[in-house]
């Protein structure tokens, strides 16, 4: 019986040791330097690194992992869960990890999940000992380059006695709307978690064999879920090969992406919306001919709203490089769900809902609404009345809830926040639920997500997604960046005013000049479509709005930014 990753890693060592498990592009160039890593070496790597945490009694202890991208941190993660040591993902402080937030971050995961060990890169490692004055809580821990581990450790390995509700890893939440908390991810957890993304996204062991084995290439961070549980850990689940870089070197240039893709031709790949959008600023005529992209079979999409006319324009653009809409994958899932809640079915085009006709953002492509695909096998979702707790007929919007046993077991040492959110319960249902304080609505077994519960706006006792007057913004000109506008609400203050809105965008530079313009367009825009009064519309530099590290909008953050006067703005706008 499979217990954990662990054993499907032995058995894969065992059974074909010489396979290429990971592939990692140091530079984030097919044809630049490359590190491989096979299945053998693998096993024997994490059992040593799982060793030398058992003799040093860490078992079922915390232990930070600080890594840059690559296969040293694939390594530390399995060793921690080989030698039953509950994992803490967390982003190494070098390069914008060295700024006051990233720490902040860091120290609060140490503090937090009371980590004994950190396990780190040598150069991480390094970096960690000039920082004490920073980081004082380091006086007290270790701090391990675990490729100084040596090979022989491995000898001293022993299997861990593990159960399904096994803790295997804490994922920390990113933090959209409020403080991150640290996800109790089981062994349990993952297997199922794995099970229902190899049968959504169609790695039956025909494609992994049509695929020559070639299953993924991600450049998403290893730290965050979608990154994790998606591409590397599908990759042990099921024995194949993975390729992966650096984010940096996405942003960089993120045509590094479409050209791995076209030389590995994997099933499946994918990010978040955002990082289609930037494939097509650089989709060039010499790129479009240089790229194949017909095996690309599975384009997930997730981790922030799904865009249609991103879905368009990427599918129009690089069609001519043998990229099929019918590869689109929109997808949706949560840290507190270990990652995938609903896929969409394979080699089908995305299910898209147009906006009504005689609605605010009427006659706009970039309004329908996009679903998310179907619940995993085993997975129950409904669409709950967070208020009454009853379940809500198909069409209606309100609270996603979700049961199944890849649903994690709670919030690490907090037990007020795991019994609101994880011990729901539902009029006509048996068992408990997760509360995901995503809103949306099913329609014929289709789940669409429509936006957070607390971000909801209420103006004058009507609700208002931010998202919608975000997209009404973007629309209105467009020097606005797609994606890069927070809409929220402020106390209005003395006369009784109530809540009112606020709408902060990035601009592009070369717009500067047209600002009181563009703020005047939005606000008409919002206006005449949901018949709202803003308060204020600031324009900001690009790059400046805050977001998760999967891309979404921290609109609690930018109204904060907002309130302390603390945004980087472009040009003051016109007083209200």
């Amino acid at each position: 019986m499979v217990r954990s990753l662990v054993d499907l890693l032995t058995t894969h060592a065992a059974h074909h040791p010489g396979r290429t498990a990971y592939r990692y592009l140091v530079t984030g160039d097919v044809d630049g330097e490359t590190q491989e890593i096979s299945y053998g070496r693998l096993a024997d790597r994490s059992r040593a690194v799982a060793a030398w945490l058992q003799e040093r009694g860490l078992t079922g202890a915390r232990a930070m992992l600080l890594y840059p991208p690559g296969p040293e941190f694939i390594c530390g993660y399995l060793g921690c869960l080989a030698a039953g040591v509950v994992a803490v993902p967390g982003v190494p402080p070098q390069g914008r990890g060295r700024n006051h937030r990233a720490l902040t971050r860091m120290k609060r995961l140490i503090a937090d999940a009371d980590a004994k060990v950190i396990l780190g890169g040598r150069e991480v490692i390094s970096a960690l000992s000039g920082m004490a004055e920073l980081l004082p809580e380091l006086a007290d821990i270790p701090c391990i380059v675990t490729e100084d581990i040596p090979d022989e450790a491995a000898a001293a390995w022993r299997e861990p006695d593990l159960t399904a509700d096994s803790v295997a890893f804490l994922q920390y939440t990113s933090g959209s709307t409020s403080a991150p908390r640290g996800v109790m991810v089981t062994h349990g957890n993952l297997l199922d978690n794995e099970r229902v993304i190899t049968e959504r996204m169609g790695h039956t062991p025909d494609v992994v064999a049509e695929h020559g084995h070639e299953m993924f290439v991600s450049w998403l961070p290893v730290h965050h879920d979608m990154g994790l549980i998606g591409p590397v850990l599908n990759t042990v689940y099921l024995g194949v090969t993975a390729t992966l870089f650096s984010p940096l070197h996405f942003l960089q240039q993120p045509e590094r992406w479409l050209t791995a893709i076209s030389r590995y031709r994997p099933h499946t790949s994918g990010g978040p919306n955002f990082a289609y959008e930037l494939c097509l600023k650089h989709a060039t005529p010499g790129l479009l001919d240089d790229l194949d992209l017909s095996g690309w079979k599975v384009a997930f999409n997730g981790a922030e709203p799904v865009r249609a006319a991103t879905l368009r324009r990427f599918a129009d653009t690089f069609a001519a490089a043998g990229f099929r809409r019918e590869a689109f994958y929109p997808c949706y899932g949560l840290a507190e769900a270990t990652l995938m809640v609903t896929g969409s079915t394979v080699h089908t085009p995305p299910i898209v809902l147009q906006a009504a006709e005689s609605g605010p953002h009427a006659g706009h492509w970039d309004a329908a609404a996009v679903g998310c695909g179907r619940p995993g096998p085993d997975v129950t979702v409904v669409i709950a009345d967070p208020e009454r707790r009853e379940e809500l007929p198909d069409g209606e919007v309100g609270e996603i809830w979700v049961r199944g046993a890849s649903v994690a077991k709670g919030y690490w040492r907090n037990a007020l926040a795991t019994r609101e959110t994880f011990r729901a319960t539902l009029a006509g249902h048996d068992g408990r639920f997760l509360r995901t304080g995503d809103l949306g609505f099913l329609c014929d077994g289709e789940l669409f997500v429509t936006g957070r519960l607390k971000d909801l706006i209420v103006i004058d006792g009507r609700n208002h997604y931010p998202q919608d007057l975000e997209l009404t913004a973007e629309t209105a000109h467009p020097a606005l960046r797609p994606g890069c506008t927070a809409a929220f609400s402020v106390d209005g203050g003395q006369g009784g005013q109530g809540e009112q809105p606020v709408v902060v965008a990035e601009i592009a530079p070369e717009a500067v000049s047209e600002a009181e313009k563009i703020i005047d367009v939005i606000r008409r825009g919002i206006g005449d479509a949901h018949g709202l009064s803003v308060r204020d519309v600031v324009l900001v530099q690009p790059g400046t709005i805050s977001k998760t590290s999967s891309g979404k909008i921290q609109r609690h953050a930018s109204r904060a930014a907002y309130l302390n006067g603390t945004l980087s703005v472009v040009t003051a706008p016109a007083p209200s």
